[in-house]
């Protein structure tokens, strides 16, 4: 049985930023850059250029050691490797706002090729990335935007108003169309899971969906332990609650696990994003009825085979350039310099044991 795949509509890139403590060394060409836009390339794309072999392609996920983001990463090391250049990987053990800044200073001196980054907050990147910039590394953001203004391509999954159509239209079937619902987020700065949010919400003001009542958003911070006890405390806080939402795939699951073992099972339904392989026990246990996501080993694969070719000069980051990625085809970039993976899917009791990620 095919999967049932979502129709996206675009939307503009959910901005995000900069902060940064710059760390002394020397960049590949001494620039003492640490703040403002980088300077502007103004070279032509070559579509015909070789890719070049041993690129040095660091990934900087939001953080280490996250189901999700391992995924992630593990497609970015298949790029990489498929085209002949050294993966590397480093990133915080927490997805805090300032988290990942000292990681790019130390990749600016170790003279990456390029930086492929999961922004954890809007604020908190772009001085240091700029300054990578400034020094010839080029900055392709996955998964988590940053500023536009302080990296040269974007790798979204999904296209924004797609994902937040999606959570609402899911939300409605698994509740009926009526009832209390609640969030749970990730933090409350990352990037993606409050654009997210935000078209959800205005979903939720359509007439289709007036039956539905946001009461509150709480955050679990990526963390399996928090989002399991926030969990707990929506139950008890909103006793008529009717769904948790969780646009996160540790929260998804911390909820589900939650709810799974708790006499809220039947009575509260859980959907948002998630993997497949973490999921699967609650679908077959009748806790989860549908969630969504797209494959991140994909979106890592797609990022690095972009990164390597903004390196070598097939694409400069402007709307229109074309390139190739390895076996998942071609792709144009799109405004903003923003390259989207493509629909996710929807997983249910009737799909579910065809994917295994």
């Amino acid at each position: 049985m095919r999967a049932r795949k979502l129709t996206f509509m675009a939307v503009g890139v959910a901005t995000v930023a900069l902060i940064a403590s710059a760390c002394s060394g020397t960049t590949r060409n001494d620039s003492t850059a640490t703040g403002g836009a980088a300077p502007s390339d103004t070279a032509a794309a070559n579509p015909n250029a070789t890719i070049k072999t041993g690129l040095k392609i660091a990934y900087l996920p939001k953080q280490l050691n996250n189901p999700y983001s391992d995924i992630e990463v593990s497609g970015g090391k298949k790029a990489v490797d498929a085209l002949k250049g050294v993966y590397k990987l480093v990133g915080p053990n927490e997805a805090s706002a300032s988290s990942q800044v000292s990681y790019i200073n130390t990749l600016v001196q170790q003279q990456q090729d390029a930086i492929v980054i999961a922004a954890n907050d809007p604020n908190a990147v772009c001085p240091a990335l700029n300054q990578a910039r400034a020094g010839g590394t080029k900055v392709v953001t996955f998964d988590s935007d940053a500023s536009p203004s302080c990296r040269d391509l974007f790798v979204n999954q999904a296209t924004t108003a797609g994902v937040g159509e999606s959570l609402a239209k899911m939300t409605s079937e698994v509740t009926g169309g009526t009832g209390d619902i609640a969030i749970l987020s990730a933090t409350p700065n990352a990037t993606n899971q409050n654009a997210w949010i935000q078209v959800f919400k205005q979903e939720l003001a359509k007439p289709q969906y007036a039956g539905l009542k946001l009461v509150t958003t709480v955050y679990g911070n990526d963390d399996d332990q928090k989002s399991f006890q926030e969990t707990q405390g929506l139950l008890q806080a909103y006793p008529n609650l009717k769904a948790i939402v969780s646009p996160t795939t540790v929260g998804i699951s911390a909820a589900s696990r939650y709810v799974s073992t708790s006499s809220y099972k039947g009575k509260v339904a859980i959907t948002g994003l998630g993997t497949p392989n973490q999921m699967k026990q609650f679908v077959k246990d009748g806790t989860v009825k549908e969630f969504a996501l797209w494959d991140p080993a994909k979106l890592g694969e797609l990022t690095g085979y972009a990164a390597a070719a903004l390196v070598s000069g097939q694409i400069t980051g402007k709307q229109g350039e074309k390139f190739t990625a390895g076996e998942l085809g071609p792709y144009t970039i799109g405004a903003q310099g923003e390259i989207v993976l493509g629909p996710p899917t929807v997983f249910t009791s009737a799909n579910i044991d065809q994917y295994n990620f």
